[in-house]
């Protein structure tokens, strides 16, 4: 087996238990591998200030992939590279979804106020309550949401419970002159009635992110170890040549074959880690 050089860790159900902590088991694994000089990126569907606390956290420099794959960062600032979504997309997508607009966030590469703008918060309260009161200070309202989109968005984001986002996505699928222009991409988690669906540029994601990253820093494939338990995750796993699906998996992806670890309850990234590095 080639030497590890990189290590891409989701966050939310992957790196962070039920209470949204890193479990200390993870982080020593995480600080062995970094000792070790592995580079260490945590590739999330959250918003970068949203994800930047998590990374700050672990107490060295790490590569933030946000927003699914919009947004690479480093940890201390130094941003590499942004696909936004085009306002020409966004503007097409408000009006095929104005029966969902209740559900709808976009997100902007700004700071403070205005970087996340929607029409409502009722529904969404319903829905992600814990995330609404953590990102309140960054929230605009703003009706008709059209009106927001003055610049290209970072990503659109429809949230809601698992039937009202299953038929946000038929409705989506139905516009193929749309899809053209955009990329849908799933986030599910059934114990919690909750799915999130993310609408980013055509062809970006996690794993064109992570791809991206690796060949600016010359790290083949074979040489990437990808964690992951979501289907926002799919595209990463599918690029990395080492990828670990979680055990808190849904059972469609596990149908993939892709080795397992433990669920993020029981530490499996450093479960996973441990498997590549010994120990």
């Amino acid at each position: 087996m080639p030497p590890v050089r990189l290590i891409a860790i989701d966050i939310d159900g992957t790196l962070l238990d039920h209470a949204f902590q890193v479990s200390e088991a993870n982080r020593r694994a995480l600080e062995d591998a970094h000792a070790r000089g592995i580079e260490i990126a945590l590739v999330t569907g959250r918003r970068h200030t949203f994800a930047l606390p998590i990374a700050q956290s672990l107490g060295f420099p790490v590569t933030l992939i946000s927003s699914n794959g919009a947004v690479t960062r480093r940890s201390t600032g130094e941003l590499f590279h942004q696909d936004t979504l085009p306002r020409h997309a966004a503007l097409a997508l408000v009006a095929h979804m104005t029966d969902f607009r209740q559900y709808l966030v976009f997100t902007f590469d700004r700071e403070g106020r205005g970087a996340l703008m929607l029409e409502t918060a009722d529904q969404l309260h319903r829905s992600i309550q814990r995330w609404m009161e953590k990102n309140a200070e960054y929230f605009e309202f703003v009706r008709p949401i059209e009106q927001a989109l003055t610049t290209d968005p970072i990503q659109a984001m429809f949230c809601g419970e698992i039937a009202q986002m299953s038929e946000a996505q038929r409705h989506l699928h139905a516009n193929h002159e749309l899809l053209r222009s955009i990329t849908v991409l799933k986030t599910e988690y059934e114990a919690r009635d909750l799915c999130i669906v993310d609408i980013l540029n055509r062809g970006c994601s996690k794993g064109h992110a992570l791809r991206r990253w690796s060949r600016e820093q010359r790290i083949p494939r074979e040489q990437i170890v990808a964690i992951g338990d979501n289907h926002n995750d799919v595209e990463m796993l599918e690029f990395a040549g080492l990828p670990f699906l979680m055990g808190n998996a849904c059972e469609e992806l596990k149908l993939a074959g892709w080795p397992l670890t433990l669920t993020n309850e029981q530490d499996g990234v450093a479960h996973a880690i441990a498997q590549v590095l010994g120990g």
